[in-house]
């Protein structure tokens, strides 16, 4: 994995042509459950990256898509125990 996760982090290495997380996603709204919060850490970016451009090339093809992804931006695995505190505030 090493080499792979040089260049991006280990969700996004690539599965038969899409993401491990993709596919972690696809399973569970196979489920109905279609509402996702993604702690991002290193190279973060590249995760948020892929799926604003995966979710704009769904829209532009017409496909209906249900899909509602949050982010939060961590640094340490410190602030990554905070993250349910931040997601209870969140909630509707």
């Amino acid at each position: 994995l090493s080499e792979e996760t040089e260049t991006k982090p280990k969700p996004m290495i690539e599965i038969g042509g899409k993401p491990v997380i993709w596919h972690i996603m696809k399973l569970y709204s196979v489920y109905g459950i279609n509402d996702f919060i993604i702690c991002l850490g290193y190279k973060g970016f590249v995760i948020k990256e892929y799926f604003s451009n995966y979710l704009s090339c769904m829209l532009r093809m017409s496909h209906l898509i249900s899909l509602k992804i949050r982010w939060i931006f961590i640094n340490t695995a410190q602030n990554l125990g905070k993250s349910p505190l931040w997601i209870q505030e969140q909630k509707p």
